[in-house]
C-alpha cells in the first residue's frame, strides 16, 4: 500500500441479501443486542464466543429473545448462506441433510454450525434497515440529511430507489447514522459504562475492527486492490488516526469513530455508480425494435467478485436472453419490466423482481437469494438458496430450494411448484454455486407476517395444471433431463397426459380418412390451437422468439 489517502465504504452484499424485507422483531433492537453480547462473553454458555453455534443460538433467540424457532433458525441460515464458504462445502452439507431421517438427527447436524458471533450481532443490527418507523409512515421520508436526499441516479423513477436494500445511499446513511452504536456493540463489556455505553476512554479490539469488515471495505487512494476494513485500519501510516496503539493492541474508540466518519465515502461498486457509469449489457436474443423503453446496466466488467451487478429495468413486451461471464456471480435486480421473457441462464450471486407484471422469468442457479416484490401475474422458474416474497399477487413459483419458501406480508395467491425445465449446463452451474437436488423444501413454505391465520394465502399446483417448461435456445452442456426429477404425482399427471395423446394419435391413425378429410383435419386443429395460444396468451412468447443473427447458436453476448 502507497501513502496516499484511505477510501472507505459500505459494502451492499450484506444489505442486498442479508437484510431480510420486513419489518424486524422488536427484540433485535440495540439494547437488547448489547445485553446478548455481553452475555455471551460473560457467561459460561458453551459455544457462544468468539463464535456462536446453534444450540447457542436458539437457546439465547427462544429462551431470551422469544423468537420462534423456525425463525432463529431462519436469521442463522440467512447469515451462514453470506459466509465465505466454497460451493462443494455447500454440497456436502445438503448431502448430510439428505440423509438425516427425522427432525431430531437434522438438528443434531444443526448443532455443529457456528457463525462468527461479533460479525452475527452486527448482521441482526443491520435488520433495523426495514423497521417501519411512525415519524416515517407520516413524513414519508427518513431524517432528512444531505445523504439521503442525495440525487440518486435511477432507471426510472424515484421512487425506483425506495427498496433500501438495493439503494447504497440507504447502506451509507444507516451505517453513519449508527456507527457508534454498530462500534458500542462489538466493545468488550469491561469498556461499557455502567448503561451500556462507551466512555471517553474506552478501547476497541482488533477482533471487533474485524468484524466490523463484514459492512465495511476500502482501497489506497489510487489503487484497485480492495481491503477489509481493519487490513486498513491497522496499516502503519494510519494508526495515529485511527487511533491504533501498537503497544495496547487496541483502537480509541472515539479516534477510530471519527476516522472512519472522516473516510467513508459512496460505493465505487454500487448501484448509484453501476447506473452512472455501466456498461450496457448486449443480448445474443432480443426481439429488434422494442428496446427503447428498455434500461439494462451492469458494472461486471470493472467490479470483483461479489460486487457485480446488473440493474434491468422497464422491459416492456420482449424476450431477453442471455448466458454469459457477465452475469456469473452477479447481483441481479430486474425493475417494472411487464408482458416480457427474460432468461437470466448463468449462476448468479441474487436476484432481486421488483413491480414487474405478466411476465416470466427462467433464471440460473441464485446462490444466495431470490426476492420479489410488488409483482403481479409474474412466473419464475429457478433453483435458488432462498426464495423469499412480499407484496405479490397471483404469482407462479416453479422452484428447486434447499430452504423454505418464505412467505412475507402483503401477498395474495402464491402459487408453489415443483422445478420443471432445463438447459445443457445447469448441472454444472448449480455445482459451482454449491446447490444440490436435494433437499428440497419447495412446497413447505415458512408464512411470516400473516396478516390473519388463514393458510391460504398460497396454494401447491394441482397436478392437473403441471406442464414442463422449454427453454427454446440451443447451448453446449451435458443436462439433459430436470435435475432431481419431478415429485410422483406431478410425474404422474404427465404420464397421464402422455397417454391421452397416445390415444388421441392411435383414434385418428384407425379412422383411416382419406386425404381431403386428413386435410380439413389438420385445419380443423390448427385454429384450435391458434386459438387456444392467443387465449392462452402463448402467441406473443412464440411471436418473441425470432432466430437470434445467423451463426449465433448460443444465448450468449
Amino acid at each position: 500500500m502507497d501513502q496516499s489517502g484511505v477510501l472507505l465504504w459500505v459494502k451492499a452484499e450484506p444489505f442486498i441479501v442479508g437484510a431480510l424485507q420486513f419489518p424486524p422483531p422488536s427484540k433485535f433492537s440495540l439494547h437488547y443486542l448489547k445485553k446478548i453480547a455481553t452475555y455471551v462473553r460473560t457467561r459460561a454458555i458453551e459455544r457462544a464466543y468468539p463464535r456462536l453455534s446453534w444450540s447457542a443460538w436458539r437457546h439465547i433467540a427462544c429462551g431470551k429473545l422469544q423468537l420462534a424457532k423456525d425463525v432463529a433458525w431462519l436469521y442463522f441460515e440467512i447469515f451462514d448462506s453470506l459466509s465465505m464458504k466454497s460451493p462443494e462445502e455447500r454440497l456436502e452439507w445438503s448431502e448430510i441433510l439428505s440423509n438425516c431421517i427425522s427432525e431430531d438427527e437434522i438438528e443434531k447436524q444443526r448443532n455443529q454450525l457456528s457463525v462468527d458471533t461479533l460479525q452475527f450481532l452486527l448482521f441482526l443490527y443491520i435488520q433495523q434497515l426495514n423497521k417501519v418507523s411512525l415519524r416515517t409512515s407520516l413524513i414519508g421520508e427518513e431524517w432528512p440529511s444531505p445523504r439521503n436526499r442525495s440525487q440518486s441516479p435511477d432507471l426510472s423513477e424515484k421512487s425506483s430507489c425506495h427498496n433500501k436494500n438495493w439503494n447504497d445511499y440507504s447502506h451509507q446513511a444507516f451505517v453513519c447514522d449508527h456507527l457508534s452504536d454498530l462500534l458500542e456493540l462489538l466493545l468488550d463489556p469491561e469498556q461499557l459504562s455502567t448503561s451500556f455505553h462507551s466512555t471517553h476512554s474506552s478501547l476497541v479490539s482488533r477482533e471487533a475492527v474485524a468484524a466490523l469488515s463484514f459492512l465495511i471495505e476500502g482501497a489506497v487512494s489510487g489503487a484497485r486492490k480492495i481491503h477489509p476494513l481493519h487490513e486498513l485500519a491497522l496499516w502503519p501510516p494510519v494508526h495515529a488516526d485511527s487511533g491504533f496503539s501498537k503497544t495496547s493492541k487496541t483502537f480509541s474508540f472515539y479516534k477510530l469513530e471519527a476516522w472512519l466518519r472522516a473516510h467513508l465515502t459512496g460505493n465505487p461498486f454500487g448501484t448509484s455508480a453501476c447506473l452512472k457509469s455501466g456498461k450496457k449489457l448486449a443480448w445474443a436474443h432480443q426481439v429488434e425494435g422494442t428496446t427503447k423503453r428498455a434500461k439494462i446496466a451492469c458494472n461486471t466488467h470493472v467490479a470483483p467478485g461479489r460486487h457485480r451487478l446488473v440493474v434491468m429495468s422497464q422491459v416492456y413486451k420482449q424476450t431477453l436472453a442471455k448466458s454469459s461471464d457477465a452475469l456469473v456471480g452477479a447481483h441481479v435486480r430486474i425493475h417494472r419490466c411487464n408482458e416480457s421473457f427474460i432468461y437470466l441462464l448463468s449462476p448468479l450471486r441474487s436476484v432481486t423482481i421488483e413491480k414487474c407484471r405478466n411476465s416470466t422469468f427462467v433464471l440460473g442457479p441464485v446462490e444466495t437469494a431470490l426476492h420479489l416484490h410488488s409483482c403481479d401475474q409474474v412466473k419464475v422458474i429457478a433453483v435458488c438458496r432462498r426464495l423469499s416474497v412480499s407484496s405479490t399477487t397471483s404469482c407462479i413459483f416453479h422452484i428447486l430450494t434447499p430452504t423454505r419458501p418464505l412467505i412475507l406480508s402483503g401477498n395474495q395467491r402464491v402459487t408453489l411448484a415443483p422445478f420443471h425445465t432445463h438447459y445443457p449446463m445447469l448441472e454444472d452451474h448449480m455445482a459451482r454455486t454449491g446447490l444440490a437436488t436435494v433437499p428440497n423444501y419447495w412446497d413447505k413454505p415458512l408464512v411470516i407476517c400473516r396478516e390473519n391465520s388463514d393458510s391460504s394465502v398460497f396454494q401447491l399446483l394441482p397436478p392437473c395444471e403441471f406442464y414442463v417448461f422449454i427453454i427454446p435456445f440451443e447451448m453446449e452442456g451435458d443436462t439433459t433431463e430436470i435435475p432431481g426429477g419431478l415429485p410422483p404425482a406431478y410425474q404422474k399427471a404427465l404420464s397421464e397426459r402422455e397417454q391421452k395423446i397416445q390415444i388421441w394419435q392411435k383414434t385418428v391413425k384407425e379412422a383411416r380418412l382419406t386425404k381431403d378429410q386428413r386435410k380439413q383435419f389438420q385445419v380443423l386443429v390448427e385454429n384450435k390451437f391458434y386459438e387456444w395460444l392467443v387465449n392462452t396468451g402463448h402467441r406473443q412468447q412464440l411471436d418473441s422468439l425470432v432466430p437470434p443473427a445467423v451463426g449465433s447458436k448460443q444465448a450468449a453476448g
